[in-house]
Protein backbone atom coordinates (compact mmCIF):
# COMPACT_ATOMS: atom_id res chain seq x y z
CA UNK A 1 0.00 0.00 0.00
CA UNK A 2 1.57 3.30 -0.96
CA UNK A 3 1.72 6.05 1.44
CA UNK A 4 2.75 9.73 2.05
CA UNK A 5 6.77 10.21 1.56
CA UNK A 6 6.84 6.97 -1.22
CA UNK A 7 7.94 7.58 -4.66
CA UNK A 8 4.59 7.55 -6.89
CA UNK A 9 5.08 4.61 -9.47
CA UNK A 10 6.07 5.62 -12.71
CA UNK A 11 3.54 5.46 -15.55
CA UNK A 12 2.50 5.40 -18.90
CA UNK A 13 -1.17 5.47 -20.55
CA UNK A 14 -3.33 6.61 -23.11
CA UNK A 15 -5.57 10.18 -23.12
CA UNK A 16 -8.65 10.26 -24.06
CA UNK A 17 -7.09 11.82 -27.32
CA UNK A 18 -4.80 8.17 -27.88
CA UNK A 19 -1.91 10.61 -26.78
CA UNK A 20 0.30 9.58 -24.47
CA UNK A 21 0.73 10.69 -21.07
CA UNK A 22 3.84 9.24 -18.76
CA UNK A 23 4.52 10.67 -15.22
CA UNK A 24 8.45 11.64 -15.40
CA UNK A 25 6.62 13.79 -18.24
CA UNK A 26 4.08 15.43 -16.74
CA UNK A 27 6.65 15.93 -13.82
CA UNK A 28 9.35 17.98 -15.88
CA UNK A 29 6.65 20.86 -15.75
CA UNK A 30 7.70 21.64 -12.35
CA UNK A 31 3.94 21.37 -11.01
CA UNK A 32 1.90 19.23 -8.17
CA UNK A 33 0.18 16.90 -9.76
CA UNK A 34 -3.22 16.02 -8.71
CA UNK A 35 -3.93 11.87 -9.98
CA UNK A 36 -7.62 11.00 -9.42
CA UNK A 37 -8.69 7.76 -9.75
CA UNK A 38 -12.13 7.58 -10.46
CA UNK A 39 -14.72 4.24 -10.52
CA UNK A 40 -16.44 5.34 -13.97
CA UNK A 41 -17.27 8.40 -16.57
CA UNK A 42 -20.39 9.95 -16.61
CA UNK A 43 -21.84 8.66 -13.88
CA UNK A 44 -23.57 10.70 -10.41
CA UNK A 45 -20.55 10.69 -7.71
CA UNK A 46 -18.02 10.69 -10.98
CA UNK A 47 -19.88 14.02 -12.96
CA UNK A 48 -19.59 15.92 -9.57
CA UNK A 49 -16.05 15.03 -8.85
CA UNK A 50 -15.18 16.52 -12.10
CA UNK A 51 -17.37 19.11 -12.62
CA UNK A 52 -15.85 20.34 -9.33
CA UNK A 53 -12.23 20.02 -10.36
CA UNK A 54 -13.56 21.70 -13.91
CA UNK A 55 -15.41 24.52 -11.79
CA UNK A 56 -12.25 25.35 -9.67
CA UNK A 57 -9.74 24.65 -12.15
CA UNK A 58 -8.21 27.70 -12.79
CA UNK A 59 -7.71 28.13 -8.88
CA UNK A 60 -5.32 24.70 -9.31
CA UNK A 61 -3.63 26.17 -11.84
CA UNK A 62 -2.67 28.70 -10.28
CA UNK A 63 -1.72 27.25 -6.94
CA UNK A 64 0.82 24.79 -9.07
CA UNK A 65 -1.14 21.79 -9.70
CA UNK A 66 -1.75 19.86 -12.95
CA UNK A 67 -4.94 17.82 -12.64
CA UNK A 68 -5.25 14.62 -14.48
CA UNK A 69 -8.04 12.25 -14.22
CA UNK A 70 -7.67 8.32 -13.90
CA UNK A 71 -10.24 5.33 -14.82
CA UNK A 72 -10.56 1.61 -16.46
CA UNK A 73 -12.82 3.49 -18.82
CA UNK A 74 -11.50 3.50 -22.65
CA UNK A 75 -10.14 6.18 -24.78
CA UNK A 76 -13.92 6.87 -26.32
CA UNK A 77 -15.78 6.80 -23.11
CA UNK A 78 -13.35 9.50 -21.71
CA UNK A 79 -13.97 11.79 -24.93
CA UNK A 80 -17.66 11.47 -24.74
CA UNK A 81 -17.00 12.38 -20.83
CA UNK A 82 -15.10 15.41 -21.52
CA UNK A 83 -16.70 16.67 -24.33
CA UNK A 84 -20.45 16.36 -22.42
CA UNK A 85 -18.65 18.42 -19.69
CA UNK A 86 -16.53 20.28 -21.11
CA UNK A 87 -13.51 18.77 -18.82
CA UNK A 88 -10.22 20.86 -19.32
CA UNK A 89 -8.10 18.35 -18.33
CA UNK A 90 -7.10 15.04 -19.86
CA UNK A 91 -8.49 11.91 -18.67
CA UNK A 92 -6.45 8.25 -19.08
CA UNK A 93 -8.04 4.82 -19.84
CA UNK A 94 -6.20 2.38 -17.79
CA UNK A 95 -7.95 -0.64 -19.17
CA UNK A 96 -5.57 -2.95 -18.77
CA UNK A 97 -5.42 -1.82 -14.78
CA UNK A 98 -1.83 -0.93 -14.68
CA UNK A 99 -2.57 2.28 -12.73
CA UNK A 100 -5.01 1.31 -10.40
CA UNK A 101 -3.28 -1.93 -9.76
CA UNK A 102 -0.10 0.04 -9.07
CA UNK A 103 -1.53 2.54 -6.66
CA UNK A 104 -3.20 -0.16 -4.93
CA UNK A 105 -6.81 1.28 -5.49
CA UNK A 106 -8.22 -1.65 -7.30
CA UNK A 107 -10.66 -2.90 -4.49
CA UNK A 108 -12.89 -5.23 -3.56
CA UNK A 109 -16.51 -3.41 -3.49
CA UNK A 110 -19.95 -5.03 -1.87
CA UNK A 111 -23.10 -2.91 -3.03
CA UNK A 112 -26.51 -4.40 -1.68
CA UNK A 113 -24.44 -7.44 -0.60
CA UNK A 114 -23.13 -7.57 -4.60
CA UNK A 115 -19.09 -8.24 -4.30
CA UNK A 116 -17.45 -7.13 -7.38
CA UNK A 117 -13.93 -5.18 -8.02
CA UNK A 118 -13.45 -1.55 -8.66
CA UNK A 119 -11.57 1.63 -8.40
CA UNK A 120 -11.74 3.30 -4.93
CA UNK A 121 -12.12 6.89 -5.08
CA UNK A 122 -8.91 8.37 -4.15
CA UNK A 123 -6.33 11.02 -4.96
CA UNK A 124 -2.78 11.26 -5.38
CA UNK A 125 -1.03 14.76 -4.56
CA UNK A 126 2.53 14.28 -6.38
CA UNK A 127 5.25 16.83 -5.65
CA UNK A 128 7.23 17.74 -8.76
CA UNK A 129 10.29 15.08 -7.14
CA UNK A 130 7.55 12.55 -7.53
CA UNK A 131 7.07 11.88 -4.14
CA UNK A 132 3.92 11.35 -2.84
CA UNK A 133 2.76 14.23 -0.88
CA UNK A 134 -0.56 13.81 0.03
CA UNK A 135 -2.92 10.65 -0.23
CA UNK A 136 -7.34 11.62 -0.22
CA UNK A 137 -9.13 8.39 0.15
CA UNK A 138 -12.82 8.89 -0.73
CA UNK A 139 -12.72 12.97 -1.52
CA UNK A 140 -15.74 14.51 -1.54
CA UNK A 141 -16.98 14.64 -4.89
CA UNK A 142 -18.86 18.44 -4.84
CA UNK A 143 -16.16 19.40 -2.70
CA UNK A 144 -12.90 17.80 -3.89
CA UNK A 145 -10.77 21.11 -5.44
CA UNK A 146 -11.60 22.72 -2.23
CA UNK A 147 -9.11 19.35 -0.17
CA UNK A 148 -6.99 19.67 -2.67
CA UNK A 149 -6.26 23.59 -1.81
CA UNK A 150 -6.99 23.14 1.44
CA UNK A 151 -4.10 21.09 1.50
CA UNK A 152 -2.03 23.39 -0.07
CA UNK A 153 -1.74 26.17 2.36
Amino acid sequence: MLKVGDKAPLFEAKDQNGNTIRLEDLLKEGKKIVLYFYPKDDTPGCTKQACNLRDHYQELLDAGYLVVGVSVDDEASHQKFIEKYQLPFPLLADTDHQLVEAYGVWKEKNMYGRKYWGTARTTFVINPDGIIERIIKRPKTQEHAEEILKGSK
